[in-house]
């Protein structure tokens, strides 16, 4: 089957017209072969009429693609006013080729034609042979290799189609699952503009508000410009507690809606941790650098990152540890999940990790909003790895 394939590849680079080409050079070289081996034999002389009726038996491979029919009759005529002047070098070869060829590159209907007509052909001219030339073990391998010819060129010709077939499948299914992709992501992203839009649009508005009449009564109406300094606490607080709500249960699931647990960071990964721990995975956790000033935003993201790749560790990595390495720079946070791959041998790659989950979106489009750098995929040595990095802007003294 290798070897198959590399006569493939290296065949489909060719041209069509060279591939006959050199077919048609060859089959003359056979012909010229025989009827010069039998002018030597005295077994009967060589005319021009001989070699220009070899010409003919050829030169239909150059033109069979276009014109099948056409060209096996020319293939055959040739046969048989070659067979008729009773010649005893037998030409047959160039008859099986060409079958062979219609049956390739022919629909079924012109393919069943040229055997039928070839096979009628070839028992012309072996009947108007001269008596005692041709045996009943040629009649026979003569009918078996038309046959043979035939059906090896019918059975290539399904193969390359139904290959065609499985490429144009592969690649719809590509397409697919790119689109499929871009819609995640479109859908992600409008899910989070509307939870953002939800939560801080009224609170803004009123806090808007509040300022500006805060601010206009300042001097004149001191209680109401305390009314609305309490409104604006208010309010922002509350539009506080709907932020951490949000970041804390946007993209998550099994966790109630309304929880007011304060939004987590790499600083909670001790719970996490735990969690996953019961759950079966060993997880072994590695810190390069000292922790500087990291916003919030990004301590939440990298921990959201942490926490949805070990959770495809567990569900589908089938793998007993996993490595958390985070690296703290002055201008950067890294974050690495890693696994050495499946506890069972020969566990699949599941479509969740290998880039084509929603989980795997997630986390790119979380690193994206940062302006980060995300990777993820099969470590050369096994396993699977997720890295992120995201930039932490200078505080200044």
């Amino acid at each position: 089957m290798p070897v198959l394939r590399a006569i493939r590849r290296v065949l489909g680079h060719l041209s069509p017209l060279l591939i006959d080409g050199t077919v048609a050079l060859v089959l003359f070289v056979s012909v010229a072969a025989q009827f010069t081996r039998h002018l030597r034999t005295g077994q009967h002389p060589t005319t021009p009429l001989t070699w220009a009726l070899a010409v003919l038996l050829v030169a239909p491979i150059l033109t069979h693609r276009r014109f099948p029919l056409a060209s096996l009759a020319v293939c055959l005529t040739a046969l048989l006013v070659y067979a008729a002047g009773r010649y005893a070098a037998f030409p047959g070869l160039p008859v099986f080729v060409l079958t062979f060829d219609i049956a390739l590159h022919s629909k079924a209907r012109v393919a069943l034609a040229a055997l039928l007509a070839s096979a009628a052909a070839i028992a012309v001219a072996l009947a108007l042979q001269p008596n005692g030339v041709v045996d009943l073990a040629e009649w026979v391998v003569s009918g078996l290799g038309l046959l043979v010819a035939w059906l090896v060129g019918r059975n290539l010709r399904y193969r390359r189609a139904r290959w065609a077939e499985l490429q144009a499948r592969a690649e719809r299914l590509e397409r697919e699952r790119q689109e499929e992709a871009r819609r995640a992501v479109t859908e992600e992203r409008l899910r989070i503009a509307r939870e953002l839009h939800d939560v801080i649009a009224h609170s803004m508005s009123v806090i808007a508000v509040q300022s500006a009449v805060g601010h206009h009564v300042m001097d004149t109406q001191p209680d109401q410009a305390r009314q609305a300094l309490a409104a604006i606490e208010a309010t922002s607080r509350s539009a506080l507690t709907e932020m951490r709500r949000l970041l804390g249960v946007l993209r998550q699931e099994g966790q109630t809606r309304g929880s007011l647990v304060p939004a987590p960071g790499l600083a909670d990964l001790d719970s996490l941790i735990s969690q996953v721990q019961d759950a079966g995975l060993r997880v072994e956790i590695k810190v390069d650098g000292q922790r500087g000033p990291v916003p919030p935003s990004v301590d939440l993201s990298a921990y959201r990152i942490i926490q949805e790749a070990l959770t495809n560790v567990i569900k589908h990595a089938d793998c007993p540890s996993a490595a958390v390495t985070i690296c703290y720079r002055a201008d950067s946070v890294t974050v690495e999940i890693a696994d050495k791959g499946p506890a069972t041998p020969g566990a699949g790659v599941a479509p969740a990790r290998n880039g084509s989950g929603h989980g795997i979106i997630g986390m790119r489009e979380r690193v994206a909003v940062f302006g980060g750098q995300f990777t993820a995929g099969p470590r050369p040595d096994g396993g699977f790895r997720v890295q992120a990095r995201f930039p932490v802007p200078e505080v200044a003294d």
